[in-house]
């Protein structure tokens, strides 16, 4: 169970580029029995190993400079996240995954009936929607890199610091916020955002792993090894399944899919 729990994560983050510690917790908690603290951990570790993988293979596409700069801001906010998940009740806690997790569901799924061109954007690299470049803080150089004035940069840093508490507080990786976040900056393609936020996603999860482990301990390491390279696998195939894989049905499926483990988890927890 914790090897197919490890392969969802990855396949989910290779082919969206967001989401494995999302679909993780959850069956985490209900197929393995594990506290919700100890399963946020293990999510972050394994989604940072494969998110980390992931960008290595992508590397030509990572925007290097905005993902460090996101990355610091995360890295710095996520022991803080943690930090406070330890002083909430575990049912508040939950409370405030389930309502992340409803709203990603969502969210995937309104995109995908929407704008089912942007459900392959992970292999596909579909720009985004044309924006005025006036109206975005992060202009782009004719090179395609972020010119990083003072507007650009206080936004990817006080972008990070949220999806670093984010990560903390929940143990996601934060690329549903990551991705949205970078579209909303700036102009690029899709492609180039989903292999920016990977690289992102690879350094804060690693801090919010890391603070679990010094305030929580590591918990059962066999188990974490084997969602990590479970994790690694999936991320692995998904990337090479990709082209035939991802497309809007695919996108609805996950979508519903997180929808309903979120639905169960709330009448498990609190009914």
């Amino acid at each position: 169970m914790a090897l197919l729990i490890g392969a969802i994560i990855g396949a989910v983050l290779g082919l969206t580029g967001a989401g494995g510690s999302i679909f993780a917790v959850p069956l985490l908690i209900l197929l393995l029995g594990l506290s919700p603290v100890d399963a946020m951990g293990i999510a972050l570790g394994a989604v940072a190993a494969s998110a980390m993988l992931g960008a290595i293979r992508q590397r030509h596409l990572v925007l290097w400079t905005p993902a460090l700069l996101l990355a610091i801001g995360g890295m710095l906010a996520a022991p803080v996240g943690k930090w406070l998940a330890l002083q909430f009740d575990e049912q508040w806690l939950m409370a405030g995954f389930i309502a992340i997790a409803l709203f990603i569901g969502t969210r995937m799924f309104a995109q995908a009936l929407r704008h089912p061109e942007l459900a392959t954007y992970v292999r596909a690299g579909a720009p985004g929607p044309a924006v005025p470049q006036e109206a975005l803080l992060c202009r782009l150089s004719p090179t395609g890199q972020f010119q990083l004035k003072p507007r650009c940069l206080s936004g990817l840093i006080s972008g990070g610091v949220l999806v670093g508490l984010a990560s903390g507080l929940f143990g996601v990786g934060g690329g549903f916020l990551i991705v949205p976040l970078l579209l909303g900056l700036s102009r690029l393609p899709m492609s180039r955002a989903v292999a920016t936020s990977l690289a992102v996603i690879t350094l804060i999860s690693a801090s919010g792993f890391a603070s679990h482990i010094v305030l929580s301990g590591m918990g059962d390491s066999r188990l974490l090894l084997q969602v990590l390279a479970a994790a690694i696998v999936g991320m692995l195939l998904s990337q090479s399944l990709g082209r035939r894989l991802a497309g809007p049905w695919l996108q609805l499926m996950f979508a519903a899919l997180l929808i309903l483990v979120a639905a169960y988890l709330c009448l498990r927890t609190f009914i």
